[in-house]
């Protein structure tokens, strides 16, 4: 069961990728359903090619925490959504412009990815899976440091090529280059040279900000920036494996490619299948209106809502 538990906080990982791509105008059911598939075919099934000792494996693969079979799985499947739902209303305007949709609490943006930044200690130093000798102590504190460094580097280069690449000095690029450079050493934090770690970082944040660049050229929407910090940057940590980790680069290759065509062609079938059926798409009027008040009948933000006062007298 610890390893059940192990995995289910993996999948529910790549999950929240999906949610945070596609957030303000996907329905509530039919993602969950979407999720309930991700969960129990699609995660499964790429699991048993890898770390399940499947094909993969055999080959060689090496993907010591997941870059590649949990963050661009979830990529790949929020990188579908995107595609089937399309972007918010108003997010591309006609005359080719990009309306800006800055997060509506900055302050919380960067508490959360403080928090997964400290939950990643947890996520590759766990994947060493063993802490009973002097060695696994050794390689868990050298996994930690690596992780740190890559999200410290991703940090300073993403913010760094954001005024270059989006005109300005973008936290928001920042905080996902963070994610970024976690996400890149993902695939081998257990390299001993820790400034491979920084170089990695550094490549996956400056990876993330051309990707927010790429998307927005392309007029696909991803609210958070999923799609670059989980999709792109997996890859690239993935192959980066082959540079400092010690894996052979076209194994890397074939495992990027193959999990990529069998994640993305589910996913974009199963949101087919749902925008067909189902509709996986809210109302124009309840994507106007927000989601909180019209499915849930909660305001998330009830601080700017004007209530008029209630007038008890008789």
């Amino acid at each position: 069961m610890s390893d059940w538990f192990f995995q289910m906080v993996f999948v529910a990982t790549a999950a929240s990728i999906v949610s945070g791509a596609l957030a303000e105008r996907v329905k509530m059911w039919p993602f969950f359903a979407f999720t309930l598939l991700l969960t129990a075919i699609i995660y499964p099934v790429v699991g048993a090619w890898t770390w399940g000792g499947g094909w993969l494996y055999d080959m060689g693969f090496s993907d010591f925490a997941g870059s590649t079979i949990v963050h661009s799985t979830g990529g790949w499947a929020a990188l579908a959504g995107v595609l089937v739902v399309g972007p918010r209303l108003g997010k591309f305007r006609r005359d080719g412009s990009v309306r800006a949709t800055p997060p509506s609490n900055i302050l919380a943006v960067t508490l959360g990815v403080f928090i997964l930044w400290l939950g990643w200690f947890g996520f590759n130093g766990g994947s060493q899976l063993a802490l009973g000798s002097a060695a696994d102590a050794v390689a868990m504190s050298i996994i930690l440091v690596n992780t740190n460094l890559a999200a410290a580097a991703g940090v300073i280069v993403a913010l760094a090529v954001s005024r270059p690449i989006l005109g300005r000095t973008d936290l928001f690029a920042g905080l996902n280059g963070a994610i970024a450079g976690l996400v890149a050493i993902t695939a081998a934090p257990n390299i001993v040279d820790h400034y491979w770690a920084v170089i990695i970082g550094a490549i996956g944040g400056a990876i993330c900000v051309s990707g927010l660049k790429l998307l927005e050229k392309l007029r696909l929407d991803d609210v958070v920036g999923a799609i670059p910090a989980h999709l792109f940057a997996g890859i690239w940590g993935t192959l980066a494996a082959s540079i400092a980790g010690g894996a052979t680069f076209h194994v890397q290759l074939i495992g990027v490619l193959a999990i990529g065509a069998f994640a993305f062609a589910v996913s974009w079938t199963v949101w087919k299948v749902l925008e067909k059926t189902v509709q996986a798409r809210v109302s124009r009027q309840t994507e106007r209106l927000g989601q909180d008040a019209s499915e849930l009948g909660l305001e998330s933000y009830p601080e700017f809502v004007l209530m008029p006062e209630v007038d008890d007298e008789g």
